[in-house]
């Protein structure tokens, strides 16, 4: 079990909502534009990062409130856990753990939490950076410290673009140590990536390429994985790099490769299908890598009613032997009939949740 009790408070149109009574499969039943999705949204701002919509904080507040927002959850009984922002200061984000603020990146060391939305359905047409965001969103369900190391490396991007693009020559002493620490992180970032992209092809390979397609994976670096080497390349591109007014080398260029087996074709060429299946494949084969001694959310946003009722069947199956507490959207409770009798199921109207098993 991971959450045992989720609160939303001025969340979007949830206004004040209670979930009580939770299940390894949480079911989130209504009409379209009700709220479920806010709700998944709100549990995934109790992982570190932008949560599942990437929204900027002062979009989040429910209409007609005091600018303010809180969501909190009790996790394995034990922990409080809670985010939300202040209205005084609508800007800055809020995390506490049993009622002491702590810094964002910590809710990864408490659980991971992974979501799979029907906006994610063209990500392997889009660009790299979504797909290094959500290659980065999976190695943080495994090693929390990926949190930190990538927060370092951002940070450090940002200082060495900003001397870049300064009009005066920045000083070759301050840019040694910036490039310094961004080769320490993002040596360390890389590392996480590749170990994550070889463990989840490993159990790719290991699964049926039916029900659902399977796809290849392959980690391609965006520069020198040894931390040395990276800082060395950083030094000898400063003129290109300047003349870009930014950095053109390291693992904020990386990209995850994905093939389908069997077709050998790029899944940018796939069909939507084969794409949205590929997604789900992925998605599997990674709640089976995730640790059954903490606790783990998966947060799947109207993947059921897009299914034939083997596949469904087969998602369900698996969800059901991994570690993962499960929280799914539908506009209706038939496709869900094979879990039924053993989820929590509310009905999402208006921003208001009613309880129904």
């Amino acid at each position: 079990m991971a959450f045992d009790r989720v609160t939303l408070s001025q969340f979007r149109n949830h206004h004040a909502t209670r979930l009580d009574g939770t299940a390894q499969f949480n079911l989130l039943v209504g009409e379209n534009g009700a709220g479920k999705t806010n709700v998944l949204e709100a549990l995934s701002l109790l992982s570190p990062g932008r949560g599942l919509r990437r929204a900027a904080l002062p979009e989040i507040p429910a209409k007609g409130g005091d600018g303010g927002f809180a969501v909190s959850a009790v996790l394995s009984q034990t922990v409080m856990i809670g985010t939300g922002v202040r209205p005084e200061r609508a800007t800055r984000r809020v995390v506490q753990v049993n009622g002491a603020d702590v810094p964002a990146v910590r809710l990864g060391e408490w659980l991971s939490v992974g979501w799979l939305t029907p906006a994610m359905d063209r990500l392997f047409a889009e660009g790299a950076g979504a797909r290094r965001r959500f290659l980065d969103r999976l190695v943080l369900a495994l090693e929390p410290a990926h949190a930190r190391n990538a927060a370092k490396l951002e940070g450090a991007l940002r200082e060495r673009n900003r001397l870049l693009a300064d009009e005066r020559d920045p000083d070759p002493v301050w840019l040694d140590a910036i490039e310094a620490g961004l080769a320490e992180a993002g040596a360390q970032v890389a590392s996480a990536r590749m170990r994550l992209v070889e463990r989840l092809a490993n159990a790719l390979d290991e699964l049926p390429d039916a029900p659902f397609a399977r796809p290849a994976l392959a980690y391609q670096p965006g520069g020198p994985l040894d931390a040395g080497e990276l800082a060395a390349a950083l030094s000898a591109s400063r003129r290109r790099d300047r003349a870009a007014q930014r950095t053109l080398t390291g693992p904020h260029r990386d990209e995850l490769v994905v093939t389908m087996a069997g077709k050998d074709q790029p899944a940018a060429d796939c069909s939507t299908g084969e794409q949205k299946a590929m997604l789900i494949a992925i998605t599997l084969a990674h709640a089976g890598l995730l640790d059954p001694d903490r606790p783990g959310i998966l947060l799947l946003d109207e993947v059921a009613a897009h299914l034939d009722p083997l596949r469904r069947e087969a998602l369900f199956d698996r969800l059901r032997r991994g570690a993962a507490q499960v929280w799914l959207t539908g506009t209706e409770l038939p496709p869900f009939e094979a879990i039924r009798a053993e989820a929590a199921v509310w009905r999402i109207s208006e921003g208001l949740a009613e309880r129904l098993a």
